[in-house]
Order: C-alpha cells, then structure tokens, then sequence
C-alpha cells in the first residue's frame, strides 16, 4: 500500500509579540516551570519583534522539498504541523484528512532520538490522531537522521566555512554544541548492551562524523538552554560556562557547531550568536559560528532520500553502527530504546 502525502512535523514557534507568551506556556505546560522564567525567555524573544524564525525556516525547508519530490517522480503534497503552535498538527490532520490523505509519511525536524526529539512526536501523532478521530490517516514516522551522509556533509562544509572566518583558523577551538536534557532524561535509554543509544551518545558520534569529515582532529561537545529547576541536574557543561573555561586554558578563539539543531531558530541565534558570542567578545576571543544544514540544498536531498526508503525500497545511508532508530507508526513506539522519557521520582 502506497501513501498519499508527507507531514511535515515540527516544533513551533510564536509569530508575533502578542503570541509568546501563549506558546511558552503551551510549551511549558505541565513542567512546573516558573514564571519568571517564562518572562525571562519571553523577552528573548521580543528582542526580534516577538517573531521566531522557525516556522518561516519550515515553510522554506518545505518549498525546497516540494521541488526536489517533483524532481525525483515523487508525487506527495507536502502538509505543515507544529507541537506548540499555528498550524498546529492537530488542525494540520483535519485538512489531510478532508483532502483525502489515508497514509501519510511524517518528517520530524530533529535528527536525533531522546523523549523531546523523537518520543514526543510519537505522542503528537497519538494526540492528532486522536483529535480528528474516526478516519483519521495513517501516519508513519521517517527514522533518525543525525549520521546521513548528506546532514554530517552539510555540517561539515559549514564548519570549514566558519573556521576560515578567523584569523588563527588552524588554532580555533572546534565544539561542537547541542541543546541539553536533564541527566535523567539522557538515562533512560540505558546502555547500548540493553539497547539503549543515548541522545549524548548520538550527538557525540554525530560531532564525531562531522569533524572527520571537516578534518577536525581535536574538538569539545558541550550544551545550550537548559531550562527547569536549578536542583534537576541537565547535561553540562553550558557553551558560555565552557567560553570561560577556554579563555582560561588560553585558546584565542573558538568556532561554534550547533550540531544537534536542523536550523537557524531562536535558540541557536540567542543562546549562540548573542550570549556566547558575547561572552567570547568580552574575553577577547575570536568567534564564529557554524550554519545549520535546513537551508543548505542536501538537506532537501536528505528528507526526500528518507522518504524514498518507504516509497521507492532506496537503501538506508548512514554512516554509524547505531540502528536506523524512528520509525513509528501512529505513534507506536519503535524497538529501540533510545527515547523513553524519564521516570519522575517518587513524591
């Protein structure tokens, strides 16, 4: 049995000033996150006109998928969803099922596994699914991408491209930067004897493949926006904590891979391009940062290779031994235990 079209399965973001506040708490909901850290993020935000750019980098990323489907024979309509905010999956859902969509394959836009970056969009798909009710299409989610040639090349050629921006490119610290989840969280997915394939585990194998394809030797993996209580413990160290701790061994400048991000949004351009940029001017050291690959054209080749794997039998291309993990249907949960959410404790 074919499909019918793609769903395009992303996060979300606000569109205006009188939006954020409404999306954080749509975000937040249910973490216990406190108000004034809502506020805090709020004014990130408004700082660039209450506007993120994901959803804008979405509807570009989409256009470029759309030609490179029609390019290869590929005949699917690609539909746009998001977790948090308009046009949210559910309402995305209705359309496809009034539209006359049975089966639909779903691209979500994160490269790796973990409970925020793939188990949650299981339970998008569940929620949606649910949403819409009787005859609500068949969804099958595409499977983790972080060591596809294509996503480790594209990263690769923007790390040379951002090493070359400084003066002492052969002397810059490379580290490679993904967003942190708490210790428990990263846990969960136990050990690889059991199965297990930790989200830090990919980013490190992912920071791995990508700089030696750059022909980075030596290189740091460190994390960004963390948020929740202080007394939870998240991955460390924090990129601007790690600044300072570079500065004091005596590097001179540092060049900043977000390599656990698909695009340019409002985490990677406040935490990276503002505050550690900041912090790195304030010491005295050179600094640059590496493009994310959602506007690089392989990144369109990617999600339409992805897609050809289940319309078409194309080969799976990665370069790791870790299992092609993601692939879900209806939000059923896949074999591998990489995205269990972690257990609270006990009150």
């Amino acid at each position: 049995m074919g499909y019918d079209a793609l769903l395009w399965l992303s996060f979300g973001g606000p569109e205006g000033p009188d939006e954020v506040m409404p999306f954080l708490e749509n975000v937040t909901r249910g973490r216990g996150v406190p108000r004034e850290r809502l506020e805090e993020v709020s004014e990130h935000y408004q700082h660039f006109g209450g506007v993120s750019p994901i959803n804008q980098l979405n509807r570009d990323a989409i256009a470029a998928v759309e030609k490179e489907l029609a390019a290869r024979g590929v005949g699917l309509p690609v539909y746009f969803g998001n977790r948090n905010w308009k046009p949210m999956v559910e309402d995305t859902l209705a359309r496809m099922r009034a539209d006359g969509v049975r089966r639909a394959l779903v691209f979500p836009t994160s490269a790796y596994g973990g409970y925020s970056a793939c188990r949650q969009y299981d339970e998008d798909i569940e929620r949606a699914r649910a949403a819409v009710g009787e005859d609500a299409p068949e969804l099958t989610k595409l499977r983790q991408f972080f060591d596809h040639p294509l996503f480790v090349g594209a990263f690769a050629d923007a790390l040379r491209t951002a090493r070359a921006e400084l003066e002492d490119a052969e002397n810059a610290r490379v580290v490679f930067v993904a967003h942190s989840v708490p210790v428990s969280a990263d846990a969960a997915a136990g050990p690889p004897s059991e199965g297990g394939h930790r989200y830090s585990r990919q980013i490190a194998e992912a920071a791995r493949l990508v700089a030696a394809e750059a022909g980075v030797e030596s290189y740091d993996v460190v994390w960004q926006s963390r948020s929740g209580p202080p007394q939870v413990p998240w991955l460390e160290p924090d990129i601007v904590d790690h600044i300072d701790a570079l500065h004091a061994e005596g590097v001179r400048s540092v060049v900043v891979c977000p390599v656990g991000f698909v695009s340019d949004h409002l985490e990677v351009i406040w935490d990276l391009d503002n505050e550690a940029a900041e912090r790195a001017g304030e010491l005295g050291m050179g600094f640059a940062r590496a493009a994310t690959p959602g506007s690089d054209p392989r990144f369109a080749e990617l999600v339409v290779e992805l897609v050809r794997e289940h319309v078409a039998g194309a080969p799976a291309r990665k370069l790791s031994e870790f299992p092609a993990a993601g692939c879900t249907v209806n939000g059923a949960p896949c074999a591998v235990a990489c995205c269990e959410p972690a257990k609270r404790p006990a009150s």
